[in-house]
């Protein structure tokens, strides 16, 4: 089912796929806990290429290999390896792939991830391409979401914030909607979710600028950050910096049960008050990045 497959876009990845991936995801909790030990990925090599900046998905990719005995090459500043003597992408990636079993890579330009793939023989995981994709933080939020409710169809999920340019939110929606949720999109008129995006929805979203309209009904509030690294037009960042906050004030109108999640990293747009509310799951969402990470690991390199 996904020995030697690139993992590039959420798109190609199909519901039943997907419940193997938590499966697996779920057995490999104990041993990212450190209650386990193994040795599944023992002689593996994975290649981390971040072209951008990363803490969650470098560290965890990197955790996930090495929790299942595996090892660990890779960069985090391009700056220090031959592409700054003008080496291209693919020739990096065909260097690479003679080093490695698996490859990640995180690229500001869309597209780069389906270039690696054509390239390299081993399998490729797209870990974020400028604005387009990012299917493992797609995965993980699912699988959040999945072990607090038990399901997704019918669930109300507000995404907030950078709808535009966020590629969190990109993929996230697109599944959301083919699983039967409910979508709630809150956003300045800036950042709306692009159109492309939303003909593909299986069923129309709720759009709207205030999160106050909406925030009685919803079972997940999705949080993203304004991120400043995106606009092309630094006048445009400005009008919408810091227009949404979450406070334990706000979610006092909440439902007892909904949970705030949030891709991290955050900035000033979730209220450091609100982690010790039950809402809070942003930090456990960050630790399921690497049971998900070491069960797609596992799972394309064939050992399971």
């Amino acid at each position: 089912m996904f020995r030697g497959r690139d993992i590039v876009s959420i798109k190609e990845i199909t519901p039943k796929e997907m419940d193997k991936i938590f499966e697996v995801a779920e057995e490999m909790i104990p041993i990212a806990q450190s209650a386990e030990r193994s040795s599944l990925l023992q002689g593996y090599v994975l290649a981390n290429l971040f072209f951008e900046p990363s803490t969650r998905t470098r560290l965890s990719f990197e955790s996930a290999m090495s929790k299942l005995g595996g090892h660990v090459i890779g960069f985090a500043n391009p700056s220090a390896t031959s592409l700054a003597k003008g080496e291209t992408l693919a020739d990096t990636i065909r260097m690479v792939d003679e080093y490695s079993d698996v490859i990640v890579i995180r690229h500001p330009y869309e597209g780069s991830a389906r270039l690696a793939a054509d390239f390299a023989k081993h399998p490729v995981i797209n870990a974020g391409d400028g604005a387009g994709q990012h299917p493992t933080q797609t995965l993980l939020d699912l699988f959040t979401v999945k072990r607090e409710f038990g399901h997704i169809k019918d669930l109300n999920v507000g995404l907030i914030g950078d709808l535009k340019y966020g590629r969190t939110v990109h993929s996230l929606t697109y599944v959301l909607s083919n699983l039967g949720a409910n979508l709630y999109l809150i956003s300045p008129s800036l950042l709306r979710m692009p159109k492309h995006i939303i003909r593909e929805l299986k069923t129309k979203p709720l759009e709207t600028e205030k999160i106050e309209n909406v925030l009685p009904e919803l079972d997940v509030l999705y949080v993203t950050r304004i991120q400043k690294e995106r606009f092309p037009d630094p006048n445009e960042y400005r009008k919408v910096a810091g227009i949404y906050r979450i406070t334990p004030k706000l979610l006092e109108n909440a439902k007892r049960h909904a949970i705030v999640m949030h891709p991290l990293p955050r900035v000033d747009e979730i209220s450091p008050e609100v982690d010790a509310t039950p809402h809070a799951r942003y930090f456990l969402q960050a630790f399921y990045g690497v049971p998900v990470r070491m069960a797609l690991l596992a799972l394309v390199l064939g050992v399971i």
